[in-house]
């Protein structure tokens, strides 16, 4: 019996923890299987690849050589025209050659540099995908919930006026309504269920957004109830403050000046003179009639100093010093964006706050008034037909609009979390 209880509990586990932890599950996965995102992930790998490639430039390079060759000489004549012996020659070379780069105008340092802030920029465009793939996540998933409640709130009015055109039928019947009250009910219908079909190919489209961004099926029920406490500023200084210490669209740029200014630097390297070292070693061998062997080591110091390539090299520092100077207007331009995104996420955070508040209290109020009204016409009091519709209609779209407004109030809320720089998994988990 305890083992079969086990088994139950083994195969019901990922149901549990679905149940407990819905939204986290789905961001896990599309997390983990977001094409963009492992693409980002490979580029961060080719980034770390690239300082193992600067810092090679400062160790010695060895090469290793080896060639054979083998002739013939045939027909071969002196000068007095009489024929030669034919005669074979074989020839064996081998090399080796180190170099070693001794002085490059500190061309190999900044380029070590670069590569160094080649890699922190990858880092902060991975956080910005991450942040994007997490954003996407949630927002399908709470549109996915906003959407199945809709479907259920449009379900449950058709359900409504359906008895009510019953009931008006009967009422009809025994002459305590008129025929334009029902009228009135079955256009009410008809109204109704041309809303329930809006609402089951909004739906549907969620749907296919969800298995999109999440790469999972679409459960058949998800966790509405599902919350996670966010750590936000208490103000919009505080969030501004943030935002220009983590924003990661923010970072990219501030790197991107900084590597305009080492690619710059490269650049005047190349006017520099450079200084190298060769050491090489060959061993010869002649195979012919008589063996010739021959060993010759060789050290060789160079220094170069380039002058002038046809200005070449000098529209080359032109270039990058002014794509240095685009740089720095882009980061402004960052800096600006930043702030205005920043500030809106949180003027749209605010109110979302206020509106889910006043849309409870519209909720809250029509769901009594439908229930007075109804009860009232029910017991043949002065209740028109017309006004049990409208209450109805008011109900209904009460019920959309906070339904709506706590899924904007939540994702509004991760919005401001990512514009701050601040939203990752171990945020969410935390």
């Amino acid at each position: 019996m305890k083992i079969f209880i086990i088994l139950i509990i083994f195969f019901l586990k990922p149901s549990f923890l679905l149940a407990e932890n819905n939204l986290l599950f789905y961001i896990e996965s599309a997390f983990k299987n977001n094409p963009k995102l492992n693409a980002e992930r490979e580029n961060l790998k080719a980034s770390k690849e690239d300082i193992n490639i600067s810092r090679s430039e400062f160790f010695p390079s060895v090469t290793i050589s080896q060639d054979q060759t083998s002739s013939v000489s045939t027909n071969k004549t002196n000068q007095s025209g009489e024929t030669l012996a034919d005669s074979n020659t074989d020839a064996e070379n081998k090399s080796i050659s180190i170099d070693q780069k001794i002085f490059q105008g500190f061309q190999g340092y900044n380029s070590l540099k670069k590569s160094k802030l080649e890699l922190e920029k990858a880092n902060f465009k991975l956080r910005d995908i991450e942040q994007e793939t997490i954003l996407n996540a949630v927002s399908t998933y709470y549109d996915l919930v906003f959407s199945t409640k809709n479907e259920n709130f449009n379900i449950d009015n058709v359900d409504l006026f359906e008895r009510q055109v019953e009931f008006d039928s009967a009422r009809l019947q025994k002459g305590e309504i008129s025929l334009t009250d029902l009228a009135q009910s079955e256009s009410s219908l008809a109204s109704a269920s041309a809303k329930l079909i809006s609402a089951k190919t909004k739906l549907l489209t969620t749907k296919t957004n969800f298995e999109r961004i999440t790469r999972e099926n679409t459960p058949n029920q998800l966790d509405s109830n599902f919350t996670i406490s966010l750590d936000l500023p208490l103000d919009l200084k505080s969030a501004l403050e943030i935002s220009y210490a983590n924003n990661p669209k923010l970072m990219t740029a501030k790197l991107n000046m900084y590597i305009s200014e080492k690619e710059l630097n490269i650049e005047k390297s190349k006017l520099s003179p450079t200084a190298s070292l060769n050491y090489s070693k060959s061993e010869s061998k002649d195979y012919s009639a008589t063996i010739d062997d021959n060993e010759q080591e060789t050290v060789k110091a160079t220094i170069s100093w380039p002058i002038i390539k046809g200005g070449k090299n000098y529209s080359s520092i032109k270039k990058y010093a002014y794509k240095k100077k685009q740089s720095k207007l882009l980061y402004k331009d960052a800096e600006n964006e930043v702030k205005t995104l920043t500030a809106n996420a949180w003027s749209v955070y605010q109110s979302s706050e206020s509106i889910l508040i006043a849309r409870k209290a519209q909720l809250k109020a029509a769901e009594i008034a439908n229930e007075g009204i109804t009860l009232e016409y029910d017991s043949g009091n002065t209740r028109t037909t017309l006004e049990v519709i409208q209450s109805r209609s008011l109900l209904l779209d009460s019920r959309i609009a906070y339904a709506e407004a706590e899924k904007n109030f939540i994702i509004s809320k991760f919005t401001l979390l990512a514009q701050l720089g601040n939203l990752s998994l171990n945020s969410l988990k935390g």
